[in-house]
């Protein structure tokens, strides 16, 4: 690629020189350039679709039923707005959008199309644009709004190219590769950039999946559209940009295709993505605390509660482990992680290694189980319901602790209705000692945690004295 761009950059200054003999060598060399981007052009844009669609949405009329005019006059409803019956005050109203897709299989007469869940999920009606300016109506097969992909489908005898799908997996920063869809409605556009950044993972995006960044233009209309190599292979599926105006700023981003290939499959099988579900509440957590856990600076991600008849509970993982690798690879990040488990099939036995108490390693055998929709909300059964925090000097300032001398760990994060709430733990409450034993770091409250096997109970200081706070069973 250096050569390449060598020669390009050497191509280009010739021919602003004028240099006659050169110059046509050089041209050369752009000419075939160009000549590929034409021909992943050509191969591309007939699998690319427009997706046009139209959604059903309702709004609360805030007058109800009556009619503003009477309301004036004193008449209707006697002047009085009641509006006791919501469902009435509804109303309903249709609106239309539009984005992009690619054609990603073929079976019998049916094509299926791979666009963004915000292009298509909520839709109450679908069409594809071809092209040649042919449309199709098209239906949905199914959508995930964790990973922000949908499918859908058209049928037609006629013969249409499916599109190749690349491995992201060999995608790196400098890549040159091209964006196709339908920004601000001008179909079937095709924008020429690099690869800026690979996997891209912020708070702001989806934690299921990372991100290719590229400058080639994408804008509203692009969402679902394909971002190709040069070799004509589908690298990814454009999703978002960031932007403080709302247009192209050089700040693009395609779902890897690697991280959505699977679920082509799962939407023709079952209509949705069944995500694997370990049953652990992961962090990041900084160095001083990795420190503190006596793991040094070693990736990983931190457990630091587990929910309880969970697949990590029964296999033995237990809260303040650090997960250092799955199934042979080594974890780096808890996005990363939440990923790696969540493409795991449901019933298959997966191979974690932990760090317990910052010097144990262990290796467990976990079967993954189907992600509930409702395991957001499955707060009450996380053990032990609250993060351990180290007391710091810091901290005792902030919690205005005078005794210098105090060890222990600080509780924060308190859910409600699990067994911290249960035995009235509070935030900003310093546990001393689990089951009578003294704990004096992060590490050792975690390991007296993990050794309780059927009954535990906490020392609390608080207000200058230490009680001992009823037992837990499990």
């Amino acid at each position: 690629m250096k050569k390449i761009t060598k020669l390009l950059a050497g191509a280009i200054l010739a021919l602003m020189i004028g240099g006659t003999a050169f110059s046509q060598s050089a041209l050369g060399i752009v000419e075939a350039l160009q000549t590929t981007f034409r021909s992943v052009s050509d191969t591309m844009l007939p699998s690319v679709v427009e997706v046009d669609i139209t959604q059903t949405k309702t709004y609360t009329n805030p007058l109800g039923n009556m009619n503003p005019f009477e309301w004036f006059f004193g008449n209707g409803n006697n002047g009085n707005n009641d509006n006791s019956d919501s469902n009435n005050n509804k109303r309903e109203y249709q609106t239309t959008g539009l984005g992009s897709g690619v054609i990603v299989r073929k079976t019998g007469n049916t094509y299926y199309v791979l666009t963004n869940n915000h292009v298509a999920g909520d839709a109450t009606k679908i069409s594809v644009k071809l092209n040649d300016e042919r449309s199709f109506e098209a239906k949905l097969v199914g959508s995930d709004n964790r990973i922000d992909i949908a499918l859908i489908s058209f049928e037609t005898k006629d013969n249409l190219p499916v599109a190749k799908l690349g491995d992201s997996d060999k995608v790196r920063p400098g890549d040159i590769c091209m964006a196709f869809g339908a920004p601000l409605g001008y179909s079937q556009s095709v924008t020429q950039g690099i690869v800026s950044a690979t996997g891209r993972s912020e708070s702001s995006m989806s934690s299921i999946s990372d991100y290719i960044q590229t400058d080639a233009a994408i804008n509203q209309g692009n969402s679902g559209g394909p971002l190709v190599n040069i070799y004509g292979e589908v690298i990814g599926i454009n999703t978002w940009i960031a932007s403080s105006s709302g247009g192209s700023v050089g700040l693009g981003f395609a779902i890897p295709i690697n991280n959505v290939k699977s679920a082509i499959d799962a939407f023709i099988k079952d209509g949705k993505i069944t995500y694997g579900w370990l049953g652990v509440s992961l962090l990041d957590v900084s160095d001083e605390y990795k420190q503190e856990l006596g793991v040094g600076k070693q990736s990983g991600a931190f457990a630091a509660e587990v929910f309880m008849d969970s697949p990590a509970y029964k296999a033995g993982i237990k809260p303040g482990d650090y997960i250092t690798e799955l199934n042979g690879k080594t974890v780096k990040t808890v996005n990363q992680l939440v990923r790696d488990v969540g493409y795991l099939e449901a019933g298959t036995t997966a191979t974690f290694k932990i760090l317990r108490g910052g010097t144990k390693t262990y290796e467990l055998k976990v079967k993954i189980e189907a992600r509930a929709k409702d395991v957001d909300s499955q707060n009450s059964k996380l053990w032990p319901g609250f993060i351990a925090t180290p007391l710091t000097d810091e901290m005792k300032e902030q919690l205005k602790i005078e005794n210098k001398k105090l060890k222990g760990v600080v509780v924060a994060s308190v859910e409600a209705k699990s067994p911290a709430a249960s035995l009235r733990l509070q935030e900003g409450d310093v546990i001393t000692a689990v089951n009578g034993k003294a704990i004096k770091s992060l590490s050792e409250f975690y390991q007296e945690l993990a050794n309780a096997t059927k009954s535990i109970n906490f020392d609390v200081y608080t207000n200058g004295g230490t009680v001992t706070t009823g037992t837990f069973k499990f």
